[in-house]
């Protein structure tokens, strides 16, 4: 019997309009739109571009024709082997870029109304997660909370918050952890959101470091937010980190323990559990490729890592998703409790996913 697929890394393309058509014309220089730049797609804040795709990127690989339509996304997602999925924006990826926060909340606002209504009927499939502002992080606690009485169950943070904002080792977060944990809501980090630099490194091997390095910015909000106490004081909060692979966790949590107590005298706050604990109570990471992870599951966490399939980009594992998860278990000794709790079961519990189709 084929296990439950849950991907929980997976995008929608916004309508081109969504973010111009809510901003006020007072701010229109922060609403978020796509130009085609020549043989380029710049995704741009006024003329700020944030992210250039090229044009003519993996034509010669299989078309995603589910970017934005649910009736052919739900096609590709029974070719590829997928049940439900997480869903991140693809546009709304730089909102965290809006230098102003009342324009950063309009425009959060404004993908939180419409992803809702987008996937009614399909709650049973599609796990939205919020976008919540953070440029005041009274804005961050109001969205929460009414994204929270809409219905969500996943929400968005920057995996790197930009300049003048505290950073996650900060107890400014705490109001924002606390009710998350409240109201069982994971904070979500995808790669490449906030103060990041997407292109570190030119020249020679730029493709691989710029891609490989992201996972220094998952290590570390971790770091941070374990440091800085704000997941000690906030036991049930979850937070998990999308597209910056797995296998690394286990290691960051010695090394953070081997720190906290050989440096002990320098450490403030003092924690309740030691780092590696809280990781692996708190902690969640998705992953397309990582065998390490899997084969080292006891040393993680089980609950620490849960599959995603990264549609409907290009790098991600569409068509080819059953394969690469063939490969993942392939000749590690595994259990099919254990193979069903990472491809789907942990990720449905965490995100409270509705499996009734009469539910959604």
């Amino acid at each position: 019997m084929k296990p439950f697929v849950f991907s929980a890394d997976a995008h929608i393309r916004e309508p081109y309009d969504l973010f111009t058509s809510a901003m006020p014309e007072r701010l229109k220089e922060y609403a978020i739109h796509v130009e085609k730049n020549g043989d380029w797609l710049d995704t741009k804040i006024g003329e700020k571009i944030c992210i250039r795709i090229p044009l003519n990127w993996g034509q010669v690989t299989d078309e995603r024709y589910g970017s934005h339509k649910i009736d052919l996304r739900l096609i590709d997602m029974e070719k590829d082997g997928i049940d439900a999925e997480l869903i991140y924006p693809s546009m709304g990826l730089v909102n965290y870029l809006i230098e102003d926060a009342e324009a950063e909340l309009i425009s959060a606002r404004a993908y939180n109304d419409w992803i809702l209504d987008h996937f009614k009927g399909h709650h049973h499939q599609f796990v939205p997660a919020a976008i919540i502002p953070v440029r005041n992080l009274d804005n961050a606690l109001e969205e929460l909370k009414r994204v929270d009485e809409m219905g969500y169950t996943a929400a968005m943070l920057p995996v790197v918050p930009c300049d003048g904002i505290p950073k996650y080792n900060m107890p400014d977060w705490d109001p924002i952890f606390a009710y998350a944990a409240k109201a069982k809501i994971p904070l979500c980090m995808h790669t490449g959101t906030g103060n990041v630099n997407l292109r570190a490194t030119r020249g020679p091997g730029g493709a691989i470091a710029n891609y490989a390095r992201q996972m220094d910015d998952a290590i570390d909000a971790i770091i941070h937010l374990v440091g800085g106490g704000v997941l000690d004081r906030n036991p049930a909060a979850k937070v998990v980190f999308a597209e910056c692979g797995a296998s690394w966790l286990v290691g960051l949590g010695e090394r953070m323990d081997e720190v906290y107590y050989g440096h002990s005298p320098f450490v403030q706050p003092k924690l309740s559990r030691k780092p590696s604990q809280i990781v692996k109570d708190q902690v969640v990471c998705s992953f397309q490729n990582d065998r390490n992870c899997v084969a080292n599951r006891e040393a993680m966490g089980l609950a620490t890592m849960i599959w995603a399939s990264d549609y409907p980009h290009k790098e991600g594992t569409f068509p080819h998703s059953r394969e690469v998860i063939d490969k993942l278990f392939d000749g590690v000794d595994i259990s099919e409790e254990e193979k069903a709790a990472i491809l789907g079961e942990t990720a449905a519990e965490l995100f409270r996913l509705q499996r009734n189709p009469e539910a959604a």
